[in-house]
């Protein structure tokens, strides 16, 4: 009776475990259950959007306030168009630009909102016209090269 008892224990205990390494996957995987669907959408054309992927976040100050829901490319000036889900209390102004950054050296990409000044807001489905793309750290690595080259002589 005292063996069957401990193997109960010793299941819940791998259940439990199983259910730990589940949730984490899915944080990690930015896949949690967590969306903007009650949001507002805003759009923003950038030259470069890096490795940006669908359901990337948009933060405001560090602090997460919307979602990426997805990228194209506009047909008409070959920039890639992001479009953002954003929450409903957030209201931004008609001068708010949007840049790509990347969280830490090698960290997943997002969208960051620098709110302007005017008195007038965005309307859904507005287009965000200040944008700054993601920096490519290869074309850097390479200008880097080719001025320590040119600058030795």
């Amino acid at each position: 009776m005292e063996k069957r008892a401990i193997d109960w224990w010793v299941g819940i205990f791998v259940l439990l475990g199983i259910a730990a390494l589940v949730v984490l996957a899915l944080r990690v995987g930015n896949l949690s259950g967590f969306a903007y669907n009650d949001g507002y959408v805003l759009h923003a054309d950038f030259s470069n959007v890096g490795s940006l992927k669908v359901r990337s976040p948009v933060r405001l100050g560090g602090v997460t306030i919307g979602e990426v829901t997805h990228i194209g490319m506009n047909p008409k000036t070959f920039m890639a168009n992001v479009t953002m889900r954003i929450e409903p209390k957030v209201k931004l102004p008609m001068d708010t630009g949007a840049s790509i950054y990347t969280a830490g050296l090698l960290g997943e990409q997002y969208v960051a909102i620098q709110p302007g000044g005017m008195p007038q807001n965005l309307k859904p489905g507005s287009t965000i016209t200040m944008t700054q793309s993601a920096v490519n750290l290869d074309q850097l690595i390479g200008q880097m090269v080719f001025n320590k080259a040119s600058g030795s002589k």
